[in-house]
């Protein structure tokens, strides 16, 4: 089973540099990148909207809403400059610089929520091993920009 998630979390990986290409391609035909990306998270708002009503997903309770910390509702905000950075970012980087780049950024900001165990991660101390790991990433994305 932990293969299979891996797996997915790899395809799931995989389809971001599509993603950027995709809204890239938007943003050169609406003429700017929030366009693009408003595009994008309307067409992602309607697929989920459809699939909660195909799978009848229930809505949860007001009080259940409420008992969320502030910061749990900017994920959609998160997202948005995500996509908004990678529309902007992608054609002048490139696929391959824009995504390492910002896997190196994921993997720092990771090892820090879980070593602090924020944000409902689980507290999985820094070692010698993840900084190494961490390092490797920086050194790939160097090496990825360079012609």
């Amino acid at each position: 089973m932990p293969y299979l998630l891996l797996l997915l979390a790899v395809l799931t990986g995989a389809i971001l540099p599509m993603q950027v290409g995709m809204n890239a391609t938007l943003r050169q035909t609406l003429g700017h990148p929030i366009l693009a990306s408003l595009t994008s998270f309307s067409i992602g708002t309607l697929c989920l909207t459809m699939y909660a009503l195909v799978n009848r997903v229930a809505l949860p309770s007001l009080s259940a809403l409420s008992e969320n910390p502030w910061w749990a509702w900017l994920g959609g905000a998160v997202g948005a400059i995500y996509v908004s950075m990678a529309v902007i970012l992608g054609p002048k980087l490139g696929a391959a610089t824009l995504i390492s780049a910002t896997i190196a950024g994921q993997m720092c900001c990771a090892m820090a929520l879980d070593h602090f165990g924020v944000m409902g991660f689980a507290v999985k101390e820094l070692n010698f091993y993840k900084v190494l790991g961490a390092a490797f990433l920086i050194v790939g994305v160097v090496l990825i920009q360079r012609n």
